[in-house]
């Protein structure tokens, strides 16, 4: 599976993102170039539970491959739904040691495993054991500016048998602030024969082109860059191809990826979710849009107030055909 991912041109990568890379997103995103897609970060222990909601987060439908990104502190819940992600389709199953929020970090998850690389050493071995797919590992530089350990948990992750890597350029202490450290992740391309990833502040061509340059990664993955712009990884892959940006795509197309996006999410999750959670993707398709400030203000307060799906739908046809109101 990763040897065809991995075969040829460098793979871009749609991030596991919590509340954004559900399977509606991931499947746009797929459909528009990205090599391939992460799910949402899914607690092992939830998993192996079959919690309703975790399940829904965890559904590949026809992605290929289906990759589940798992996250937890206990040997036994990792394997456990490691098993069952593979067992339920799963392609590739990815280590989560990188997310940087406190209630994940506060059990011990997340980034929090890079404060104890011994005990983040046997996760992997019990993930890697428990199943036959691929395994890989994404991860921070470290929790902190004194302790960027990525290259020895690189090391360690190699030992145990996990088949690529991702590193966003930042510690866990700095969450999303400051810049990405694209040349600090050169430290674990050197320390590995590991195929590695750079993650972080990577919403551009040639953002992408100069990640690669300055770490030596042998891909990319596009997080927050593709707020709004699933066609991001797509367009930045065709570029790293053939040196041509394509650039974004017109505003008609904007159009119709926004309104089927939508769309999906009414079907995913019902209307009245599928609303609520598609408001997010509603304001950074405007923001996208290249449209003046003022006018996404005004129509961001319309269209995610707007209780009645179909009047949303009509709403988001006007803003690209540049009415300038919602009739009430």
């Amino acid at each position: 599976m990763l040897e065809k991912i991995l075969n040829g041109l460098p793979p871009v990568a749609l991030a596991p993102m919590s509340g954004v890379s559900d399977l509606p997103f991931r499947r746009l995103a797929h459909s528009l170039g990205a090599t391939f897609v992460v799910s949402e970060m899914i607690a092992s222990e939830d998993l192996v539970r079959s919690r309703a909601e975790v399940l829904r987060r965890a559904a590949g439908g026809d992605l290929n491959p289906l990759v589940i990104q798992l996250a937890g502190r206990e040997e036994k819940w990792m394997a456990e739904g490691a098993r069952i992600a593979e067992a339920r389709g799963a392609g590739i199953i990815d280590i989560n040691m990188g997310c940087p929020a406190r209630e994940v970090t506060g059990k011990l998850s997340g980034s929090a495993l890079m404060r104890n690389l011994d005990h983040a050493q046997k996760l992997i071995r019990a993930v890697v054991r428990a199943v036959r797919i691929p395994v890989t590992l994404k991860m921070r530089l470290g929790w902190d500016d004194n302790s960027r350990n990525a290259p020895e948990l690189a090391r360690r992750a190699e030992a145990e048998g996990v088949q690529l890597l991702t590193v966003h350029g930042r510690t866990r202490c700095q969450f999303f602030t400051g810049r990405a450290d694209w040349p600090a992740v050169r430290d674990v391309v050197e320390a590995t024969r590991l195929p590695v990833l750079v993650n972080g502040d990577i919403a551009s061509p040639a953002a992408a082109e100069r990640a690669l340059q300055d770490s030596g990664a042998h891909g990319v993955m596009i997080g927050r860059g593709a707020y709004g712009a699933p066609w991001m990884p797509g367009r930045i892959a065709k570029y790293l191809a053939s040196g041509k940006d394509p650039g974004d795509p017109p505003a008609h197309l904007q159009r119709d990826i926004a309104l089927a996006h939508v769309d999906a999410m009414l079907s995913h999750y019902g209307r009245e979710l599928g609303l609520r959670n598609a408001r997010k993707h509603i304001g950074w398709y405007l923001v996208a849009s290249g449209a003046s400030e003022a006018r996404v203000k005004s129509w961001r307060t319309k269209l995610c107030t707007i209780l009645e799906p179909e009047r949303v739908l009509a709403g988001i046809a006007a803003f690209y055909s540049g009415a300038e109101s919602l009739a009430a």
